[in-house]
């Protein structure tokens, strides 16, 4: 009889079992992901996007921060990814709904180059992808699964984030997050 050994790779795991074992945690999320108000029912911002280096598709290392100074709506996702692949031509169409007023990002932390372009391509994207190779921003981010979308402002600062958006729930949270509604600053 033979012993069969499965290897798993978590992406983002590292953020979480730190949490299990750090005696210096504060608190415990009872329902993680969910997105917690201040008292006069702002979003609180919870931290500033991550200054990490990425690939562009060319091969060239771009600083995560250089991104910064538009609205931007960040999604990571990978080709192989069933729940990436339905929200894709969502993602597709939003972006070309909202033009120049929100800056749609695509990381991809597991394909080649060759592989994310022709997939994106497929799917109807024209905005800016980059390979994140070694996991830096995925991890910097706490992403646990995929897809993983969050919206960063102008300055930097993470408003929100979620998992699978329709095109519908992401031009809602555009509008709660930028003010932007329809692609016409609200």
């Amino acid at each position: 009889m033979g012993i069969v050994m499965v290897g798993l790779v978590a992406v983002g795991a590292p953020e979480v079992r730190d949490a299990l074992v750090d005696d210096e945690v504060d608190a415990v999320l009872t329902n993680p992901g969910e997105y917690q108000l201040s008292e006069e029912g702002e979003v609180v911002t919870r931290a500033f996007f991550p200054s990490v280096d990425i690939v562009d598709v060319g091969g060239g290392t771009v600083n995560s921060s250089d991104l910064i100074g538009k609205p931007m709506v960040v999604n990571l996702w990978f080709a192989a990814c069933p729940p990436c692949r339905r929200e894709m031509p969502d993602f597709a169409a939003v972006n070309e709904q909202f033009g120049d007023d929100v800056v749609f990002i695509g990381i991809n932390p597991v394909d080649s180059a060759e592989a994310m372009t022709k997939f994106a391509s497929q799917m109807g994207v024209t905005y800016d992808l980059y390979r994140d190779p070694l996991a830096e921003l995925t991890d910097a981010l706490g992403t646990v699964g995929f897809p993983y979308t969050v919206f960063v402002n102008a300055q930097g600062q993470i408003l929100g984030d979620a998992g699978v958006l329709t095109a519908d729930e992401l031009t809602t949270a555009i509008g709660v997050y930028f003010g932007v509604v329809g692609g016409v600053d609200a």
